[in-house]
């Protein structure tokens, strides 16, 4: 990427700079410091100055293990140097990240296709107003997308250096390089995603999955004395053992706290991110998911409990299935409304409506809504940290905010569309595997979420930048 980067210097400054004035302008007019924000920023500074990984309640420090220590390590580090508080500092170091993601990409791209592809990689990552949007805002995002696109970045460069020619006669030539750094940093990058959010093991899975298909490709090989490229199988699976290493590793410490101070073997974070005193309110979050479909409900109706008002007007007609059916929902609201509590009796309630209505309409409940789910994360136009009207096919939003709706959503169809096409030119060659199978699991996962926000898939867009970017790879 360095020689690239030293032939297209101009190229790669021009972006670099547009990239950095989209992403300064986005940090100056619409920084995003949210409730989830400022809930880092107080584990981050009770950390800091008071050495307790906690919440304040009340006054007291109180420990957590409701957040993952990735993303508060990282606050901590900025405040102890910039000063507790400073988001703006938090933010300019977001957008170095995300200018390091933009060149990760065009590396993926040089080293899977060509120069010129890479050259349309950055373009397109540089110039993405979601990655932009994210590094203006005090979230997991864009530290989330950077090591994901490191790890992927470091595996292709591991593959390079680890597939081999086989001749004739069956010897691997090329083979006597070890590519052990390589791996390894693969596997903490991905173990730096897992450490921001528990939902980068998916990253992992892909990777894992990916390299058991080379190592029977390479057995399968071996059994039959093929020529053309393959893979030692012992090297592929000291890779995977050097990746799983590397992965799990940075969980070791935060596992033994868990156990020391709170007595509990968690090595991740709880499901619902509620510590030991709050309530998991399993039946209520299986309710929401036998009918939301989209972020929309999520604002209204899922972020709403517990503290404040449910409205069942803001229910979509799928959440019934009769007439009686919505009337034992509105008592259920009713009930919750009263003092915002969400209760053990009343969360049995809700699990039991739940139940009726998964047996009612069981293909709906694990088929379709997922499927809905999928569709609104990937085609929503990603303005959730604007105020724009989250319901902007009603067109009744302010009439400025309303094309920054309709513009986005232009854009990131532009950009599935480009991805998929993408991926049907370069199906065939080698390495897009893994890709395509971060895309197909994370997707999976994320329709099985009672809260279907956009932002979950920006930590594909690294793999769908890449795939992209074959359709400006020419064969020489």
């Amino acid at each position: 990427m360095r020689e690239l980067a030293g032939k297209k210097a101009r190229f790669f400054l021009a972006a670099s700079l547009a990239a950095l004035a989209l992403r300064l302008l986005l940090v100056l007019r619409f920084p995003g410091v949210v409730d989830d924000s400022k809930f880092y920023a107080d584990i981050a500074e009770n950390w800091l100055h008071h050495g307790v990984y906690g919440i304040t309640n009340s006054g007291v420090i109180v420990p957590t293990v409701s957040r993952l220590p990735g993303y508060p390590a990282f606050l901590a580090a900025i405040f102890a140097i910039f000063g507790t508080g400073n988001f703006r500092a938090v933010l300019l170091v977001q957008v170095l990240f995300d200018l390091g993601t933009c060149f990760l990409i065009a590396d993926m791209a040089r080293r899977l296709f060509s120069a010129r592809a890479a050259q349309a990689a950055f373009l397109m990552a540089a110039l993405c107003p979601f990655l932009a949007n994210y590094a203006a805002s005090v979230l997991t995002e864009t530290l989330e997308i950077f090591f994901t696109a490191l790890a992927l970045d470091l595996l292709f460069g591991s593959l390079e250096i680890c597939g081999a020619d086989v001749d004739a006669t069956g010897t691997h030539v090329r083979s006597n390089i070890q590519p052990n750094m390589l791996w390894l940093g693969c596997g903490l990058s991905v173990g730096a995603t897992i450490l921001l959010r528990p939902d980068g093991g998916i990253l992992l899975a892909a990777i894992g999955g990916y390299l058991l298909w080379l190592l029977v490709l390479g057995l399968r090989a071996r059994a039959q004395r093929n020529t053309g490229r393959s893979f030692v199988p012992r090297k592929i699976f000291w890779a995977a053992v050097l990746v799983a290493a590397g992965a799990i590793t940075p969980l070791v410490p935060w596992t033994l706290r868990n156990l020391h101070t709170l007595h509990r073997f968690e090595p991740l974070a709880p499901r619902y991110a509620t510590d030991s005193d709050e309530i998991a309110m399993p039946g209520f979050n299986r309710w929401v998911k036998t009918w939301i479909a989209d972020y929309v409900s999520v604002q209204e109706i899922y972020w709403a409990v517990p503290g404040s008002d449910m409205d069942v007007t803001r229910l979509p007609r799928r959440a019934f299935d009769s007439e009686e059916q919505k009337t034992r929902t509105a008592e259920l609201l009713a009930d919750y409304n009263a003092d915002h509590e969400m209760t053990l009796p009343l969360d049995a309630r809700f699990a039991a409506l739940a139940a009726e209505r998964v047996h009612h309409a069981p293909i709906r409940y694990y088929i379709w809504l997922p499927a809905l789910r999928i569709l609104d994360m990937w085609l929503r136009p990603r303005t959730e940290m604007f105020p724009s009207d989250p319901r902007w096919w009603e067109f009744n939003d302010d009439g400025r905010w309303l094309a920054v709706s309709l513009s986005f959503g232009a854009i990131n169809l532009f950009y599935v569309v480009i991805c998929a096409a993408g991926l049907g030119r370069a199906h065939a060659i080698f390495g897009i595997g893994v890709l395509f199978l971060f895309l197909l699991l994370r997707s999976l996962f994320l329709g099985t979420l009672e809260n279907p926000e956009p932002r979950y898939t920006l930590e594909c867009f690294p793999a769908a930048i890449v795939l992209a970017s074959a359709l400006f790879h020419r064969d020489a």
